[in-house]
Parts: C-alpha cells; sequence; structure tokens
C-alpha cells in the first residue's frame, strides 16, 4: 500500500493535540519541594473515576488499534477474549488485592512482595517488572506507532521511534503520575471518540456496498468470524495460522487469567494508579470502572477490522496490519482523519508514559532506595527520571526488531506469556494462604522466569530458527502460560512445605485470613465494590452468551 498524506487540516489537529498534550503535562513539571510521593504516587490523591480512565488508557497502545483490528480482518471476534476476559482480572484487582496494596500504603508491588516475603523476592521481581515494561510497553508500542506513522506521514520508522519517544518522555519524566494520568484521561476520552467515529463510519459504508442486514453482512465474511468462543477446528477454519494463535476457548479459559494477574494486578504499569488512591473505595471502584470501559474495544477496535475485511479485503489482501490505516484513510473525510490520527497519538503515548512512569518508581524504590535507604526525595526523584530515559533508549533499539513478528499483538502476548506465570503463582498463593514461605517465593521466580524465557527464546524464530514448542509440541502460547503456571505453583509448593512457616502475626495484614472474607461486610449501598463487580461480571457472561 501507497502512504497516506494527510490533509493540511488533519495536519493541524495532530499538531494541536500534541503541543496540548505537552502543555498539560508539563504543568505538573517542576514543581517546588516536590516529593518522591508526589511524583511517583500523585500524593495518594487519586480518585476513581481517574484511576479507571487511566487504567484503560495505559492499556490501550497503537498495538490495540492496529492489532485488533488485524485480528478482527483475519480471525474475527475472538481476539475479544483479551478485552472480556480481562474484566475477570480487574474484578481480582479491586476485591482481592487493591484492599491489601491500600491497607499496607506500599508505593509498588515488589515493595508488597518484600512485605509478603523477602527482599531478594523485592528485587527480582522489580527486576522482571522493568523487562515487562521495556519488552511489552514500550519497545513494542513504538514499533507499532512508527509504522502507522510511516504509512500516514512517510516518516521513517527510525526517525518516528525518535520523536515518540522524544515527546512521552518530556512530560512523563518532568511531570511524574499526576502528569500521566491527567493525560491519559484526555486520551481515554480522544481515543473513545476517533474509534466510535471510524466505526460509525464503517458501519455506514456496508450499505453503500449493498449490505443492507446481519444477515447479508454475515455471508460477506468468513463463517464464525463473528463468533468470541472457539474451538481448534473452527479457528483453523478461520486462518491458516489459527492453531498457532493458541485462542481456542479452553486456552483463553486457562491461560488468559495467568496473563491477567500478572498484567492487571501485579504490573507496575498499571497497579501504580490503584496505589495513588485517595480512599479504598477508590482503589477498589477504579479498576471496576476500567473493566466497564474494557467491554467496548470489543465494538470499536475489532469491529472495525471485521467490516474491513467485508468491504476491502481485495485491497487489504494479506497485509492484516494496513486495516486500520486503510479504514481511516479510504473511509474518515478531512478533520475527522486528524481526530482518529490523535486517537492513535493518545493510545501511544498513554501506553509509553505509563510504563516510564512505572520504571522510575521501581528503580527509584525498589532498586537505590534499597541500595542507599537514606537517599533524600530529591535523589529518588532523579533516579527515577534517569531510570527513565536510560530504559527508552534501551526500549527504541528493541523496537527497531519489532518487523521479526508475524503478529505485533500477538508478539507482546507470547512475551507476557513467558515473564507472568511465576509472579501469578508467587502473588495469587501469596494472598490467601499463609503458608507459601519466602524460600518458595525466591525459587519459583528464579526458576519460573528461566523457563519463561527459555520458552519464548524456543518460539522465537530469530533463536531457534522456528516455533519448536507452538509448532513442533502443538502448544501455543497460551498453553504455555497455563503449563508454565502449573509448574511454578508444584515448585512453590513443595519448597514451601520444605521449609519453615512464615509468623502468621507479622504477614497477617498482607494475606487474607480467609479467601471468603474477600465479600464479607455490610453492603454499603448501589455503588458498593462488590454489588459493582456483580454488575459488571452479569454484563459480561451476558455478552458472552450472545456472541458465543
Amino acid at each position: 500500500m501507497k502512504n497516506i498524506h494527510l490533509p493540511t487540516l488533519d495536519l493541524i489537529i495532530i499538531v494541536v493535540y500534541i503541543i496540548g498534550i505537552l502543555i498539560v503535562g508539563l504543568r505538573y513539571a517542576n514543581k517546588k519541594n516536590e516529593t518522591s510521593d508526589g511524583f511517583f504516587l500523585a500524593n495518594r490523591g487519586l480518585k476513581w473515576g481517574i484511576i479507571g480512565a487511566s487504567l484503560f488508557a495505559s492499556n490501550i497502545s497503537t498495538i490495540h488499534l492496529i492489532g485488533l483490528a488485524a485480528g478482527g480482518y483475519t480471525e474475527g471476534l475472538v481476539w475479544g477474549n483479551f478485552e472480556w476476559l480481562a474484566t475477570i482480572t480487574l474484578i481480582l484487582l479491586s476485591l482481592v488485592f487493591a484492599p491489601l496494596y491500600f491497607k499496607n500504603k506500599v508505593a509498588t508491588l515488589p515493595e508488597f512482595i518484600e512485605k509478603r516475603y523477602c527482599k531478594n523476592s523485592r528485587t527480582v521481581l522489580a527486576f522482571i517488572g522493568i523487562i515487562g515494561a521495556l519488552f511489552v510497553h514500550i519497545g513494542m508500542s513504538l514499533y507499532a506507532g512508527a509504522v502507522v506513522f510511516e504509512s500516514f506521514f512517510g516518516i521513517s520508522v527510525v526517525w518516528s521511534i525518535t520523536l515518540i519517544s522524544l515527546i512521552t518522555t518530556i512530560y512523563t519524566v518532568l511531570g511524574g503520575l499526576k502528569a500521566v494520568v491527567i493525560t491519559e484521561s484526555i486520551q481515554t476520552v480522544i481515543l473513545f471518540a476517533g474509534t466510535i467515529l471510524l466505526t460509525g463510519y464503517a458501519i455506514s459504508a456496508l450499505g453503500d456496498h449493498g449490505i443492507h442486514s446481519l444477515a447479508a453482512f454475515k455471508q460477506a465474511i468468513k463463517p464464525g468470524q463473528l463468533s468470541i468462543l472457539h474451538t481448534n477446528e473452527s479457528i483453523n477454519a478461520l486462518s491458516p495460522k489459527g492453531a498457532s494463535s493458541g485462542l481456542t476457548w479452553y486456552a483463553c479459559l486457562l491461560g488468559y487469567p495467568v496473563l491477567g494477574i500478572w498484567y492487571w494486578c501485579s504490573d507496575q504499569t498499571h497497579v501504580q494508579r490503584v496505589l495513588g488512591a485517595a480512599t479504598l473505595r477508590d482503589a477498589k471502584l477504579g479498576p471496576l470502572f476500567a473493566g466497564f470501559l474494557k467491554l467496548f474495544p470489543v465494538f470499536i477496535l475489532i469491529l472495525p477490522g471485521i467490516i474491513g475485511y467485508a468491504l476491502f479485503r481485495n485491497e487489504i489482501g494479506e497485509n492484516a496490519n494496513q486495516t486500520f490505516p486503510y479504514l481511516v484513510n479510504t473511509l474518515l473525510p478531512t478533520g475527522i482523519k486528524g481526530i482518529v490520527s490523535a486517537a492513535l497519538l493518545a493510545a501511544l503515548m498513554s501506553n509509553i508514559a505509563a510504563a516510564l512512569n512505572s520504571i522510575g518508581t521501581l528503580a527509584a524504590f525498589d532498586i537505590a532506595q534499597r541500595i542507599k535507604p537514606n537517599l533524600s526525595d530529591k535523589s529518588l526523584i532523579k533516579t527515577g527520571r534517569i531510570a527513565s530515559i536510560i530504559v527508552m533508549i534501551l526500549a527504541m533499539i528493541w523496537s527497531t526488531q519489532g518487523g521479526k513478528f508475524t503478529s505485533i499483538f500477538e508478539a507482546i502476548n507470547r512475551i507476557a506469556a513467558a515473564l507472568a506465570p511465576p509472579i501469578s503463582t508467587v502473588l495469587v498463593f501469596g494472598v490467601l494462604s499463609h503458608r507459601g514461605t519466602k524460600q518458595a517465593s525466591i525459587i519459583t521466580l528464579i526458576i519460573g522466569f528461566v523457563l519463561g524465557v527459555t520458552a519464548f527464546c524456543l518460539d522465537y524464530p530469530s533463536i531457534s530458527g522456528g516455533m519448536i514448542i507452538t509448532d513442533g509440541l502443538g502448544i501455543p502460547f497460551m498453553m504455555q502460560a497455563w503449563w508454565l503456571f502449573c509448574i511454578c505453583s508444584v515448585i512453590y509448593w513443595i519448597v514451601s512445605f520444605m521449609t519453615p512457616i512464615p509468623d502468621k502475626e507479622i504477614i497477617k495484614e498482607l494475606v487474607w485470613e480467609k479467601p471468603s472474607y474477600i465479600l464479607k461486610g455490610e453492603i454499603k449501598g448501589w455503588s458498593d465494590a462488590r454489588l459493582v463487580a456483580c454488575y459488571l461480571l452479569i454484563t459480561l457472561i451476558l455478552f458472552y452468551m450472545f456472541f458465543a
């Protein structure tokens, strides 16, 4: 496909957006007497609406806009499992983990792990957290954004990566978490506006192409493209690479919770918003609000990809990653293109900003403060800023490897499948049982990380020459995550029963006395988090019943 050249009005809209975001972000920079708590946790004053919008924006990146549209084009709604199942883990964050995080007033998740287990576990988790932010949140997002910039503006991938990195780093490094969550809230609105507009124009175009009913639409797409649950046979019928995607119903049921608990409940990039909550109610309702927002991408990101297949499969051909740019260029009028292009920027910048801020927090609190406990707030902030800049440079280098993956969206989940199992194991069993020991934690984290990296390398063609586990053994990445979790669980409990029981008095504030206590207590009004979680769960079940 040829490069897309946006009209002058659209370019003006994009430039105004970039300048506006910089102004808003820099408003929170260079404040006198800034404390580390204020810089990294927004003085623990965030309300649930800001938390929820920020959680959503920090998750949705250009990878989602491009990757989910491409997934809709090739396999259909099945990719929506990553969005809808996220609501389950956001419910877990709200009801199971947030109360413990808030009660203990921790600044980072590794700090919580140290309180529950030991200092060595904290160090390992901080290291894995920085690796995850570098390779998943920033590196792949930069590449996806650069590809879009090249299509839209004719700017080379290298220059695109440099420009995006510079803009986002400036307001994140100078402004801290407050700048990040405020800009993310603005970007959430732009994201929804841009993608809803594109979806509306795409639906309107169906009539222009002779598709006037749902039955006619189904005839114009692949059988099963509007189904969210699939077997091996049905997913293979949709795409030659369907089996390797690992998106069968049982793989999603078993594998996604492993990825989701790491991603939503322990990854500093997201949980940092909950740690900055003003009240326990805000800490619990924020993730639930994000859960409701996560119901929409199926309709405003994946559905346009399916419509793209119905309308333009001859033009787009095998290059599914061009679905979103092609729809923008073909369907949208001048002015609207600028808004949707700004939505692309919003998605990219919010994701990178969130990851950069979390890296700074981990480096300051879990590494620098561990080495020098008496560091001043000024030194902690400086350390966090330097760490963010260094990791951004490394991520820029890694992002140039994005073209070696068949699907960017699948790539980030493959990396997550390698990192998530040991962390999810240690976190889940750590908060639900007093029996887990510090020795079990550190051994599980180290062995699990080594096993995960090994599995990823064996399935990375640039290293192994092929996909040895996925194609050779027939175990796609989602099931790899599940089996790695099972192995980590066995290691965790064997070591726990071979080592001394932790002192209950020391860890009693870090563990639920009984799992049933999670729902214990008087219901206080319709907005009680437990009731809101029920509303969300019922909505999710109805959606699955309709699209199954």
